[in-house]
């Protein structure tokens, strides 16, 4: 079944994204939550305008992203938490830690779009996490965690 995306939906595709999903997800979970619609023929000739029209604007969108890029990449962020014996946390540090610790330091960056590699750190040390600022800009970003004074 082919599916025009109305929305990002993670682990499938972006927005304006023609996809091909079994039958029984798109009809009873996509299309009944609103995230994608049928690709009938005349829905791609409306999305190909859509995206020719789009096209200009993105480029915009692009390069502010990629501004915001090279600004994460010469930050350096260290996330504090409280420590138990050796080296290992009460709790855990994760991507909403970490978008705290981003929003702190002046850039706005939803929790969805962090991903830190591993999962959920729960000892100290020197971590890393993929941020991912539009479609075709992502970067690595690297983290530590350190001990609470």
């Amino acid at each position: 079944m082919e599916l025009i995306l109305k929305q990002d939906v993670e682990n499938l595709g972006f927005k304006d994204d023609i996809v091909t999903v079994k039958s029984g997800y798109g009809r009873n979970f996509l299309i009944p939550q609103g995230h994608a619609v049928m690709a009938t023929a005349s829905a791609k000739k409306v999305l190909a305008e859509t995206l020719k029209q789009r096209a200009f604007k993105e480029k915009s969108i692009i390069e502010a992203a990629q501004k915001t890029a090279n600004a994460l990449a010469e930050l350096e962020v260290k996330i504090s938490s409280k420590v138990g014996a050796g080296d290992k946390l009460f709790g855990s540090v994760n991507n909403i830690d970490l978008a705290a610790a981003l929003q702190n330091e002046g850039h706005d960056i939803d929790k969805k779009y962090i991903n830190v590699i591993g999962g959920n750190v729960k000892r100290l040390g020197k971590y890393n996490a993929v941020i991912r600022l539009h479609r075709e800009v992502t970067i690595d970003f690297p983290f530590e965690v350190v001990a609470e004074a």
